[in-house]
């Protein structure tokens, strides 16, 4: 679109005017080409006639849309010149309060003149990691930006600030260093960032002082380096200074002071360590008091004294440096009071009793007489001789200011190198920062050699800053593939030439210098001789004493007096001899130091422009120039070979008045420091651009709805663009943004503005029809009953008469008769209709509602039926899934059973097989035993024989028994002794045979070793097959739900299952592959039962033979038929096996009441039975060998069971899909539930079956014979079971659907059942070690009756709620329950606190004890083991919740049983009864909470840095309603470097996620829900405070429709909180200053009630946050308006009786104070249980 088209009625632009620079008109008639007059209306209501040449057009800018105006980056702007510029800057700064906007790539810093909370660490840490452009621009961004690509880029940042003498250059250069020291700690003990920023106020004080534009202004350039390690901290600085202002040190103009040091000294002349420097007040020194103004107010020179000598005792200046420093200032401060006077015709004296003179000679120790000489006089040397001259009072003063100077300088320099060597630390810089801190571009009323100098460095710089821009603008055509074209910009490369080229000024200069005779009239000269025709060179037309240079910024007149001396900086030989003989060393050095200078100077490598000037001798020194020269050359190489931010700073006015701002002043220094150049570069190409998604979003409203609905959101924008603009030139599309020349954008808007105008038109004109329409017909009906009324009087006064009247009464009698005759008619009609309608009415309502009722009750009886059938379907589905568990859990435990009795019999076999090879070698030793047997069988029949004789005496003579009682029991005693004789020769013997067996033990041992190899082998086999059968598990367990979906869709898939049957026929075919695999293994099967018989009738033959050797002498033959089985023919049953068994225990004991009344009645007996006791081990080990090969058979058995099982599991699934698919689904339900019955009662046979068995083993324990019956009842068991597995195996071919689920079911369970089975096996070892114990001990009649005695009562065990260990287990103890526990794996399958509860167990034993060494021991091993966890795993979220729980309940356990009042309330009478008794924990108690509360503090760290991220782009950023679009145009610094493209995408949702994934693991960990609500409302309030602190610095955000947003992102918070129950956390009271921030924002504000209403409702919200939003309220559209600044003003003055906090942002670190409130618990700790997955099996329950 051309530009000329946008001058249309409504547009406005911009005039120049006199006292504002521009001022805003309206168009008030279209404009067209050939018109020679442009009609505007300005804004005081004036119209005003713009002439405009119609040939060229010249027309005044354009205004940007009010939408546009105020943003962050000027770039955004759609027109951009300086009009626009001006006026953005002036909306921002005067009505919003912000001194800070981007233009490109530069920071325009406008100096407020007042202290703004904006600086604060808070706001540091909010800005740290932000992308520049997503905050509101800031110098913190600037050096963020800087920090962030020296970090990334791995290259050198500088950032230049520049501006006016007042303009806040220090004040920015200081943040930014301040900035870096925050973000960057060093992490050492020198806290060099510390030092970098305590630099600032030693080099303000020595080279800062008071000018009419600043109070504290720069007299000095400084760029300061600051280092980085590789880690990007802070490793030291460095800074270099540029020109020095010496002059300042012996002239100020009025209202201007000297450098702040010397006012600092003199206030504090009183002080004991300035005594010697004899100072006075201020105004009482010559080089203090010549501007008139020794003070500055707000400023305390004392306290800013006391500041100096703070920092430089900081940078580690010791008192002496400081004293010599102090010496010398205070010398140069005498050296100007010191008078000359004039003696004569060019000569001038100076008095010896001069008081000023003493005190200089005696403060640098130099010779009063030889400086009053050289001071004086001057000494020239010629050819041939050396003259001195006297010199004339005017040169003699010179020559004092010039030594004055000169000392002060090389002071200055001494000073900075020492700060230097001080930022100096050890290590190596990997990059660094620099902060140039330079003038800005000066013009004054008389201009000199300094102004010339400054305004040449800023030449150079400018001309550095264009190629900068020239060639980011380069590289943006360039990524987004526009065609590049060459943009014309300002070179001031001619400026840079005639300053320092060959012949230039600086040259024509240095050669004047050289001549001692030159003047500045004469150099003067020689530049208009040589330069005159040079266009950046003029003559001033009314002086011959100046000369004028054409700058970049504007025309500068230079004044020529002075030059050619400033330049030279000459001092006498004289002085400097004097200087150097000093006997004050600190100044004898600064001379000596410049001579060894002058001999050894290193030039610097530079390419200028012109040659330097060789001196030729030794005296001609480097002008000031040329040193200038050298040191600006190499200041630009350095900033060439880093990456520059520009950071330029504005004075607003002239009178230092906060917000006051002067456009004339402004637009001078935009245009002086290189703005609006930045601007015309900008504007000459593309200067708006927009990405897809923002201008898509923006200018939907304009596009079609075929344009609307295309999916390619890029396509759709091209299409728009190509539609509404039809000149292709005005607009480039890139690939991720569109390029707008200037105006189009504008024009957009207008476009835009247009459509919503028209819109809001067309509904105001509906609108205002309706309701004219309504109005009228309101009128109209009024109108009407109004003439209806005047009508009908009018009419009665007409007729009116006694005739009438009459005629009119009677005709009234005869209608109310009549009328009522007719209602009474008309009524009864009514009454007899009412009462028929009544009568069908109420009878069709009674027989509605009768049938509703009938309806009702039937509905009642089906739903009662129905969901009866639903309840038994569900209830059996529910009991069906029970009983395939509980089959799958009976498998589990035969089959575990099966290994274990295997891996008994196995055990025993090895042991046969010892006993076998040691059968030889005791075979001699039966020989002789079997001798001694024989011996013992003759003395039994002989004692048998007397026992008979003696009976029958005692029959007879019973009497003499009684007289003789006497001797008996002497008899009786001498048989005791003869039996102890014999007892222990028998003891020695078994001690002989104890020996030989525990020999046998240990080889029984390694063999056992050998067998649990093989064993875990064969594991690792079972565990492969396990795995396999899971996978088919899992795969039949899907196409189980597939069937069972396809039967729910019933009639839906019947065509389905109709193409299954064909495919399924085919599979048909294989079904007698299968029978015939069936057949073969029932054969095998048979097979397998013969072998068994065959092995059973060898067991019988072998049971019955043993039985006969070891009872065969001793009972009678009947009783030994009695023993063996009857029925040879079942023998190969395991129930017979079992009776064989039996019977060969009968016979066990029958021996062993024959052992005991051969005891009582014989001693001899005892070793005869000592030879039985050998031979039943040995057939004892016979009989287990029998045993091995029946669960050797068993084992096979099962495992054929296991195989048929896997193999058929194809066969159940095709009979499953063809009974499916034949319709026989209900069959098959009634089939399972029958069997689910059956399975049900032998769940419940096997269930009560194991109880039995495990109050039998806790009996078996103590006595051999009942443990007998109980292992005989467990192998009676085993069989049954075994029986029901085979018969359960033919049902699973039937019902593999429920198998399939069972063994699903069977492996969920594992997990929980390994803990019991851990038990199991750990109560089957003991039994087996009862059991061997009982063997050794059977000989011992005595011991065995003491065992029967001690062990009669079965009682179940009374645990007492506490575990017992070694203290030579506690370190494994602490290793297993805290060191190796982790949150996944193992704890998930148990109680969440049980560690907690272990750990307190443990303590209650200790206490239990009352010992005091064990439990300290433990409990400080406990704490610091958990302190190891927290540190280690410092960033795991969930072991710190794990551990955060445990700890909190640990604290609660010593708490409930310390037995204090206050905690017992709630305790059972059990727990009362397990309160500690010894011990007062009360301090391991505080210990402990002092670790909760950091292990607590770690946990809600790690969940910030998780949620951190997410908080402003969810809550912020993100747009959550649909259809409320806040895009508004964005500048460079969206463009910036710093943006990812690929960045993730955060929403509220990804917020509400993450905190369901806290609370889920928090309440998984069994966290007390008073803990959970304190986390939750800790992460509340970051959310809330990070995104007010984001809306605080982001003025793009503060709009109505971002308030929406943040309301609804609030309610959504709000919402979670109610779902998850945790509404009584307060936790969405701590966002209540968010969501009041977010109403400000949609509230009206612009009358007095919005201002009070604001007031009353914004309680949470401090008045600077409060002013900070309505100053930054920015609109969307232009049908919002901005807030008034009378209305902000209005605001704060309702708001100045508020107290509170004054801080803008709040602090994100804050933590509520977290409390552990005292939760009991009603655990009962006697019935906790160890899992045996904690390998915790050395612990022992008491």
């Amino acid at each position: 679109m051309a530009l000329l088209e946008l001058y249309t009625e409504y547009n406005r632009v911009w005039i120049p005017d006199a006292e504002h620079v521009w001022k805003s008109a309206e168009i008030m008639r279209d404009f067209l080409f050939g018109d020679n007059v442009l009609e505007l209306l300005l804004e005081d209501g004036t119209e005003h006639y713009y002439p405009v040449e119609p040939s060229k057009p010249q027309l005044p800018p354009l205004r940007n849309p009010d939408i546009l105006v105020g943003e962050n980056d000027l770039t955004a702007l759609s027109y951009l010149h300086e009009p626009a510029v001006l006026h953005n800057l002036k909306v921002r700064f005067v009505e919003s309060k912000i001194i800070y906007t981007y233009c490109g790539i530069i920071l325009v810093a406008v100096n407020p003149y007042k202290q703004l909370p904006i600086y604060g660490d808070a706001i540091i840490h909010a800005y740290s990691g932000q992308n520049m452009g997503d905050m509101d621009p800031h110098i913190f961004a600037v050096a963020e930006e800087a920090y962030k690509q020296m970090a990334r880029n791995h290259k050198n940042q500088s950032i230049i600030v520049s501006g006016e003498s007042g303009a806040g250059k220090t004040v920015s250069a200081r943040y930014a260093m301040r900035y870096f020291a925050v973000v960057s700690k060093s992490g050492n003990k020198t806290r060099v960032e510390d030092k970098v920023l305590a630099s600032n106020p030693v080099t303000e004080a020595i080279g800062n002082a008071k000018t009419i534009r600043n109070d504290n202004s720069s007299r000095f350039g400084k760029y300061t380096e600051i280092s980085f390690d590789r880690k990007y901290r802070i490793i030291g600085a460095n800074m270099r200074t540029y020109l020095l202002e010496k002059s300042r040190v012996v002239f100020q103009a009025d209202n201007e002071r000297n450098y702040h040091i010397f006012y600092q000294m003199c206030s504090c002349a009183q002080l004991p360590e300035f005594k010697d420097l004899r100072l006075l007040s201020a105004d009482e020194f010559q080089y203090t008091c010549m501007g008139g103004e020794i003070t500055i107010e707000g400023v305390d020179d004392k306290k800013d004294m006391e500041e100096t000598r703070r920092t430089f005792s900081l940078l580690g200046l010791k008192e002496d440096f400081q004293s010599d420093v102090f010496k010398v200032l205070a010398a140069i401060l005498h050296l100007g009071n010191v008078e000359i006077k004039s003696s004569g015709d060019d000569k001038s004296s100076v008095p010896p009793s001069d008081p000023h003179l003493e005190v200089f000679c005696e403060l640098l120790g130099v010779s009063a007489g030889g400086l009053v000489r050289w001071l004086c006089h001057r000494r020239i040397v010629l050819v041939a001789e050396t003259v001195v001259k006297s010199l004339p009072k005017h040169q003699a003063v010179n020559a004092r200011d010039a030594l004055a100077k000169q000392i002060y300088t090389h002071l200055f320099d001494c000073i900075v190198n020492r700060i230097n060597t001080a930022l100096q630390v050890p290590g190596k810089q990997h990059a660094f920062i620099g902060v140039l801190d330079i003038y800005g571009f000066e013009t004054f009323d008389i201009n000199s050699f300094e102004q010339f100098c400054i305004n040449y460095a800023n030449e150079k710089l400018q001309q550095q800053f264009n190629l900068h821009v020239f060639k980011l603008e380069q590289e943006e055509y360039m990524k987004e593939d526009i065609p590049w074209t060459l943009i014309d910009f300002y070179d001031n490369q001619p400026v840079i030439d005639l300053i320092e080229a060959k012949m230039g000024i600086l040259d024509l200069l240095d050669e004047e210098c050289l001549f001692p005779q030159g003047t500045d009239q004469s150099w003067l000269q020689k530049l208009y001789n040589y330069l005159d025709a040079n266009p950046m060179f003029e003559k001033p037309r009314l002086s011959n004493e100046a000369f004028v240079i054409q700058h970049f910024a504007d025309k500068v007149e230079y004044h020529c007096k002075g030059f050619l001396e400033k330049n030279r900086d000459a001092l006498y030989e004289g002085l400097i001899d004097i200087m150097r003989a000093s006997k004050f060393p600190f100044v004898a050095t600064f001379f000596q130091e410049e001579e060894q200078h002058n001999q050894s100077i290193k030039v610097v490598k530079v390419r200028p422009a012109r040659p330097g000037v060789k001196p030729a001798n030794k005296q001609l020194r480097s002008s000031v120039g040329d040193k200038f020269c050298s040191s600006l050359s190499l200041l630009m190489e350095t900033l060439n070979a880093t990456t520059p931010h520009y950071v330029r700073c504005i004075k607003p006015n002239d009178e230092k008045l906060p917000f006051e701002y002067d456009s004339r002043r402004v637009v001078q220094q935009l245009r002086a420091c290189g703005v609006l150049e930045t601007i015309r570069i900008s504007a000459q190409s593309y200067p708006s651009r927009w990405t897809y998604i923002e201008f898509y979003s923006r200018y939907s409203i304009l596009m079609t709805h075929q344009e609307a609905g295309i999916s390619d959101k890029k396509q759709t924008c091209k299409n728009v663009l190509q539609r509404l603009i039809q000149d292709s030139n005005q607009y480039k599309f890139g690939r991720t943004k569109i390029f707008f020349r200037a105006g189009q954008v504008a024009y957009l808007e207008k476009l835009r503005l247009d459509r919503l105008r028209g819109a809001c038109i067309t509904i105001q004109k509906h609108v205002r029809g309706w309701s004219q329409r309504r109005k009228y017909m309101r009128i109209r009906q009024a109108a009407i009953i109004i003439q209806q009324y005047i009508r009908g009087k009018r009419t009665i006064r007409k007729t009116v008469s006694a005739t009438t009247l009459k005629q009119g009464w009677a005709a009234l009698m005869i209608q109310r008769y009549w009328r009522g005759y007719r209602m009474r008619q008309i009524y009864q009609v009514v009454r007899i209709a009412s009462i028929t309608i009544q009568a069908f009415t109420r009878g069709w309502m009674a027989r509605k509602r009768y049938k509703k009722m009938m309806e009702e009750q039937k509905a009642l009886v089906l739903q009662k039926y129905a969901r009866a059938w639903l309840v038994r379907r569900r209830f059996q589905t529910m009991r069906r899934l029970v009983i395939n568990v509980q089959l799958s859990y009976r498998v589990q435990q035969l089959r575990k059973k099966i290994d274990e009795q295997n891996k008994e019999n196995r055990g025993l076999m090895e042991r046969l097989r010892s006993l076998a090879s040691s059968h030889s070698q005791t075979t001699d030793r039966l020989q002789v035993l079997e001798s001694h047997m024989e011996k013992s069988s003759k003395q039994k029949a002989t004692l048998e024989a007397r026992e008979k004789k003696v009976k029958e005496d005692a029959v007879l003579a019973i009497a003499q028994l009684q007289n003789e009682i006497g001797a008996l029991t002497v008899e009786n005693q001498n048989l005791e002794k003869k039996f102890e004789a014999s007892a222990k020769e028998a003891k020695e013997s078994f001690d002989q045979i104890k020996m030989n067996l525990l020999e046998e033990k240990e080889n029984e041992a390694r063999l056992r070793k050998i067998a649990e190899n093989n064993i875990e082998m064969q594991r690792q086999d079972h565990n492969k097959e396990v795995e396999t059968l899971k996978e088919e598990i899992k795969r039949l367990k899907e196409e189980r739900v597939n069937l069972q979906r396809n039967i729910e869709e019933g009639g839906q898939v019947n065509a389905d299952l109709q193409d299954q049957v064909i495919q399924l026929t085919k599979h048909v075919k294989t079904i007698p592959e299968l029978r015939r695999d069936l057949s073969n293994m029932q054969n095998q099967k048979d097979n397998m039962d013969r072998k068994m018989k065959e092995q059973s009738e060898q067991a019988r033959a072998k049971i019955n033979e043993i039985t006969r050797h070891l009872i065969g002498g001793v009972v009678e033959e009947e009783v030994l038929l009695g023993l063996s089985p009857h029925d040879s023919e079942k023998m190969y049953e395991v129930e017979d096996l079992l009776t064989a068994f039996d019977g060969m225990q009968k016979a066990t004991r029958i021996l062993e009441n024959h052992q005991r009344e051969q005891k009582e009645n014989y001693e001899t007996q005892v070793e005869g039975l000592k030879l039985k006791v050998d031979h039943l081990q040995n057939e004892n080990s016979k009989l287990q060998n029998l045993f091995k090969e029946k669960s050797n058979i068993n084992e096979n058995i099962r495992q054929e069971v296991s195989r048929l099982s896997i193999e058929n599991s194809i066969l159940p699934e095709l009979k499953l899909q063809v009974s499916e698919l034949q319709r026989q689904k209900q069959e098959l339900e009634v089939q399972i539930e029958e069997q689910n019955e059956e399975l049900a009662e032998k769940t419940e046979e096997i269930t009560n079956i194991l109880q039995k068995k495990i109050q039998e083993e806790s009996s078996q324990r103590r006595h051999f014979e009942e443990k007998a019956e109980a292992l005989e009842e467990v192998k009676r068991d085993l069989q049954g079971k075994v029986e029901e597995l085979q018969e359960e195996t033919d049902h699973l071919k039937r019902q593999h659907m429920m198998e399939s689920e069972a063994k699903s079911r069977l492996r969920q369970e594992a997990s929980r059942l390994t803990a019991e089975n851990m038990d199991f096996e750990e109560q089957l070892d003991h039994k087996d070690r009862i059991i061997k114990k009982l063997h050794n001990q059977i000989k011992s009649l005595e011991a065995s009756h003491k065992a029967k005695q001690t062990s009669a009562p079965a009682i179940p065990k009374d645990y007492l709620g506490m575990l017992e260990y070694k203290r030579e287990d506690e370190p494994r103890l602490i290793q297993n329950i805290i060191l190796d526990l982790k949150p996944k794996g193992v704890v998930v399958s148990m109680m969440p606190d049980l560690p907690a509860y272990i750990l307190f167990m443990c303590v209650r034993h200790a206490d239990y004890l009352n010992d005091d060494g064990k439990l300290k021991s433990f409990m400080n091993a406990t704490i610091s083991a958990v302190k190891k966890v927290i540190m280690t795993h410092h960033k795991d979220f969930e072991l710190l919740s794990f551990w955060l729980s445990n700890t909190y309940q640990l604290i609660n356990c010593l708490k409930q049983y310390s037995g204090e009042e206050e905690f017992m309330k709630q305790n059972t009478p059990r727990q009362k009864k397990n309160c500690l008794q010894n011990f007062d924990l009360s301090e391991h108690r505080q210990i402990l909470s002092d670790l909760a509360i950091h292990i607590y503090h770690r946990f809600i760290t790690v969940m910030e840095k998780t949620l951190a991220p997410a908080i402003v782009p969810g809550m912020l950023e993100h747009e959550s309603l649909q259809g409320i679009s806040s895009m508004k145009p964005t500048g460079f610094r969206k463009r910036s470097n710093s943006i990812y493209e690929d960045s993730e995408t955060y929403t509220i949702a990804f917020i509400i996620q993450k905190l369901s994934h806290f609370h889920s693991i928090m309440s998984q960990h069994g966290m007390e829900q008073g803990l959970i609500k304190q986390a939750i409302k800790q992460l509340f309030f970051l959310i809330g405070a990070t995104t007010l602190n984001n809306l605080m610095l982001r003025k793009d955000m503060c709009s109505c429709r971002k308030g929406m947003q943040i309301r609804c992102n609030i309610s959504y918070l709000e919402e979670w909180l109610k779902e998850k129950d945790l509404q009584s956390s307060n936790a969405i009271d701590t966002m209540m200053p968010l969501s009041q921030a977010a109403w400000l924002l949609q509230v009206n504000k612009s009358t007095d009630d919005d201002a009070k209403e604001i007031t009353e409702k914004c309680t949470e919200l401090n008045p600077v946050q409060i002013v900070k939003i309505l100053n930054s309220y920015t609109p969307i559209d232009d049908f919002e308006k901005r807030v008034p600044s009378s209305f902000v003003r209005k605001v704060q003055s309702l708001l100045q009786d508020r107290e509170g906090s004054t801080q803008l942002m709040l602090d994100t670190d804050y933590r509520f104070q977290v409390m552990f409130p005292f939760c009991s618990s009603s655990q009962a700790l006697e019935l906790l249980q160890v899992p045996s997955s904690l390998h915790l099996g050395f612990l022992t329950r008491i």
